[in-house]
């Protein structure tokens, strides 16, 4: 399969309305400030975007306006997580049934221990139901399950299985899959914001990152800068997006994500419960922050 993910795609947030319904016109109007920021793919919900709270209508009408408001402009990916393989598998039959998405992005299973052979039948069955490529996401800071560079190595031989978003927050894990992945046809994905350059050094094709919610020029040009061999000033931004990277530590995740987008007065609403806002003690030491990172007057 000749997909390949690349650029900084951000893990979207789903804005809500404070009844706690999707609220589309502000999913549209967030949609136009990624574009407008340069971002090279929208990636809908991911654990950013708060797939667990979720219905399947929710997610099929979310995936619809998506598409339609991205108008081929750039690849749309869909979050496609599930504990279970067969709930995983609705997920990516909706979103093929939607038509115009470029990838699904299939988290571990969550909650439950598995072995990284029942991890390895549980991504290929899921391929094996799908027609679209895959990209394999690890997040095991939150999942608690890791797929082992073996694993990886062993998955990329899947047709349509055509990368990993690593966010384990580990270069040496990244490292191992790149290397082990060197000649086939799979890319390696960044997911921890702070190592995006680092990764890109080791030969990653981009990042999924949710920093890009809110500054999707400065996190976009990490990317273009160090494509366009200006190592440099792409080093340089990383160094300025660490700071927001770090303020995520502020409240429960993503509540911070959605404060930072209404401070810059872009609609985001508030998490789904049981999540909760931010502080205002929390809201103003973010406050401070975007305005040291020149976000905010």
């Amino acid at each position: 399969m000749s997909f390949i993910p690349r650029g900084i795609l951000p893990a979207m947030i789903t804005p809500f309305t404070k009844e706690g319904k999707v609220n589309i016109p502000a999913l549209r109007k967030l949609i136009e400030y990624l574009i407008d920021g340069g971002v090279h793919g929208i990636f809908a919900i991911g654990t950013t975007g708060e797939f667990y709270a979720l219905s399947n209508t929710e997610y099929q009408e979310i995936l619809e306006v998506t598409v339609e408001q991205v108008k081929g402009r750039v690849p749309v990916y869909a979050g496609a997580n599930a504990i279970g393989t067969r709930e995983s598998v609705v997920l990516a039959s909706i979103a093929q049934k939607v038509g115009g998405i470029s990838a699904l992005s299939v988290l571990t299973p969550y909650f439950i221990g598995l072995t990284q052979n029942e991890l390895y039948n549980h991504f290929a069955a899921i391929a094996a139901s799908t027609s679209l490529p895959i990209i394999l996401y690890d997040n095991a800071p939150k999942t608690h399950l890791t797929i082992k560079p073996a694993t990886a190595e062993k998955l990329a031989d899947i047709p349509n299985i055509v990368g990993i978003k690593d966010s384990t927050g580990d270069m040496t894990n990244t490292a191992d899959i790149i290397n082990r992945t060197r000649g086939k046809d799979f890319s390696v994905m960044m997911g921890r914001d702070s190592l995006i350059h680092a990764a890109l050094s080791y030969g990653a094709t981009g990042a999924v990152a949710a920093t890009a919610n809110v500054a999707p020029r400065l996190v976009s040009d990490i990317y273009d800068k160090f494509v366009a061999g200006d190592i440099a000033g792409s080093l340089e931004d990383q160094y300025r997006l660490v700071p927001l990277r770090i303020a995520f530590g502020l409240g429960s995740f993503p509540t911070v994500i959605k404060e930072a987008l209404e401070l810059l007065g872009i609609e985001a609403g508030p998490c789904a419960a049981p999540t909760g806002p931010m502080t205002e003690e929390e809201k103003q030491q973010l406050k401070r922050v975007l305005m040291e990172m020149q976000l905010l007057k």
